[in-house]
């Protein structure tokens, strides 16, 4: 009797783990075909070429191209009929140049562009009057005063550009509290650029040799309020525009903007700026005039 008890308990527990096996079997193999059907009819096609243009790139995944990251621009170069408006600032024209053979498409190349701080604000010209003693970061400064100085439009010192750096190009100078760019670092990938809440940090063509010109300051108020405030601030009096025989400079909001594709480097508004707001990088140094040194005598 106890025999056929067990017997039966055995077939009955075994019948239950039976069903249940089929069942789930089933559930298993109908859940595998509704995937397959989803993922067939879903399926995106990814074109192979995305993967050796991405290969061909520096990998720095800087986002100075635009896009997110390299495998974004990849995707992009590869689908965009043209590489015109394309262009991997780290790469450069060479990388460009790999990528348009890999793709068949012509690449078009571009001036190398290095980043420009836009003031020369130290504390010989700005002096300080107050002492910032919140967090250090010029975003958060920005948002909760104007400065440690009279100027408002001027570099906080703060080094977020140099945070944002990932080629190690720009560095805050501890004396002069103003951020240098390395030209050799700086692969004009505008991390900087977009890290600087005072927007005094632009991309500029490095120029033969390295040499450009350029306003180095952003100081939109009157001029008499930027003289007061910096003794090298741009105070809008437009001599620059006057004597610039390219029209490569525009004044507006009491200040100068050097265009660098029309610049020749002719480097005549500089002579001619009253403030020294224009800077004049990599040139040789000046012939003295023979009338000068006469008087210089």
């Amino acid at each position: 009797m106890l025999t056929d008890l067990i017997l039966s308990f055995f077939i009955t527990t075994m019948n239950v783990v039976l069903i249940s096996l089929i069942t789930l079997g089933v559930i298993g193999a109908v859940a595998a075909i509704i995937l397959f059907v989803v993922a067939k009819k879903f399926h995106v096609f990814e074109d192979p070429r995305i993967d050796e243009v991405e290969a061909a790139l520096p990998a720095a995944n800087c986002g100075g191209c635009g896009f997110p990251g390299c495998r974004g621009f990849a995707d992009a170069c590869v689908k965009s009929d043209e590489l015109g408006d394309l262009f991997c600032p780290v790469g450069g024209n060479d990388t460009m140049a790999k990528v348009a053979a890999i793709l068949g498409k012509t690449a078009v190349a571009q001036a190398p562009k290095v980043a420009v701080v836009r003031c020369d604000g130290t504390c010989e010209h700005r002096p300080r009057y107050n002492e910032y003693d919140g967090v250090k970061h010029c975003f958060i400064a920005h948002n909760l005063y104007s400065g440690e100085t009279n100027c408002s439009w001027g570099c906080l010192g703060f080094g977020d550009c140099e945070l944002s750096c990932e080629f190690d190009a720009i560095k805050v100078n501890p004396v002069t509290m103003i951020p240098e760019v390395d030209d050799d670092k700086c692969t004009a990938c505008g991390a900087c650029v977009r890290a600087c809440p005072k927007l005094l940090i632009e991309l500029r063509k490095k120029g033969p040799k390295g040499r450009r010109i350029y306003v180095g300051c952003r100081n939109e108020d009157k001029g008499h309020i930027t003289k007061k405030a910096c003794d090298v601030g741009c105070i809008g009096c437009a001599k620059c525009f006057k004597v610039c025989p390219h029209e490569a400079i525009t004044v507006g909001n009491n200040l100068a903007f050097i265009n660098d594709e029309a610049c020749k480097l002719c480097r005549k508004c500089v002579e001619v700026c009253p403030t020294n707001a224009i800077k004049e990088i990599n040139f040789p140094p000046r012939k003295v005039k023979e009338e000068e040194a006469v008087a210089a005598e």
